[in-house]
């Protein structure tokens, strides 16, 4: 497949990984992006998932769709996954901004809480997009959690994934939870562990409160750190022992060199909680089916670049890129088979 990525320029006053990092969060943006259309996804016999979709004019089912999964304590609403429903929609792409489990305000359509390890909530909703509504190409992109999410989903298919799911794409990925959840307890980094913990606890009282027989609230013990909150309410919840169990089971780590779907897999080495060492240590720069792109700066799923308009957002621009480049290799391989056929 032929592509072509753009090197990454860092703004000129965000080299520092923490500055990158926390800049999207004050950076103003505005899209410009339809109306969504609601959808619920049917994902478990209990669980449904809400969807903002962005239709093409008619619904086209030969139009590709790019399905985007957030991050952790995230939601559809984060700038980054409307930053590429804009990019992809002014491209032709239906996008489909999805929630996980409780997010975006969704705690009413599951009784549990989510993980990183809830693949299969995104199976079904490859599976639904190409079986229900018949769409041709699918490409998911997942951002931290949300890339660990796509990466697992696609791996587990193995060589048999569906013929409609053309590529994914994963930025920052946390595909080793536990490399994660250790980097975040380094002292600068206790910004984005509390802000990750007080959104977490506070997910988990809304669910007590709503349902009091199936959450304890008041019988927890301090809960300071990610890893903390894993052991005692994300493990005991999903049936693993404790948070390393869960971890081993969860990350994408354990069955990458099973990926066969053509994968574009965006980090920065700089990135001060998933570690670059844990994404080579995943062997993802040995599979063939991955083309790994890691720039030495970038921060957390950031990268600001120094360029402006559309292109100030270089890691949402890519991912766009990338599916377009693998809409082309379809062609061209459409093309070549016909021209392959016996003439009468």
């Amino acid at each position: 497949m032929s592509l072509f990525l753009e090197n990454f320029e860092p703004h000129p006053v965000l080299r520092s990984a923490h500055m990158m990092t926390v800049a999207p969060v004050f950076w103003p943006r505005t899209f410009s992006l339809p109306p969504p259309e609601d959808r619920l996804f049917q994902v478990d016999s209990e669980s449904r998932l809400l969807a903002h979709c962005h239709w093409q004019p008619g619904k086209p089912s030969d139009a590709p769709v790019i399905v985007i999964v957030h991050g952790l304590e995230g939601s559809s609403n984060s700038d980054y996954s409307r930053g590429i429903a804009e990019a992809a929609f002014k491209r032709g792409y239906n996008a489909i901004r999805m929630n996980q489990r409780t997010c975006g305000g969704t705690e009413s359509l599951t009784p549990t809480l989510y993980n990183s390890g809830m693949s299969s909530d995104y199976r079904a909703v490859c599976e639904e997009l190409a079986h229900q509504d018949g769409f041709k190409q699918i490409f998911f992109v997942g951002y931290s959690m949300g890339g660990n999410l796509v990466l697992k989903m696609a791996a587990e298919y193995g060589d048999s994934f569906p013929q409609a799911l053309r590529g994914i794409c994963a930025v920052c990925p946390a595909v080793d939870l536990a490399a994660c959840a250790d980097a975040l307890e380094c002292w600068q980094n206790q910004i984005y562990q509390r802000h990750f913990v007080v959104g977490l606890m506070n997910r988990y009282r809304r669910k007590a409160i709503s349902m009091p027989q199936r959450y304890v609230q008041n019988q927890l013990p301090p809960v300071r750190t990610v890893r903390q909150f894993d052991d005692v309410i994300t493990a005991p919840l999903f049936g693993y022992r404790d948070a390393h169990e869960y971890y081993e089971a969860a990350s994408a780590k354990r069955i990458l060199a099973q990926l066969r779907v053509p994968t574009l897999l965006i980090t920065a080495k700089d990135d001060p909680f998933v570690p670059y060492s844990s994404i080579l240590a995943a062997g993802a720069d040995k599979n063939s089916a991955i083309t790994l792109v890691a720039p030495d700066h970038g921060g957390h799923c950031a990268f600001i670049s120094n360029k402006p308009g559309s292109a100030r957002f270089w890691a949402e621009q890519m991912a766009v890129d990338f599916c377009d480049a693998r809409k082309k290799n379809d062609r061209a391989n459409n093309k070549k088979n016909v021209d392959s056929l016996p003439q009468t």
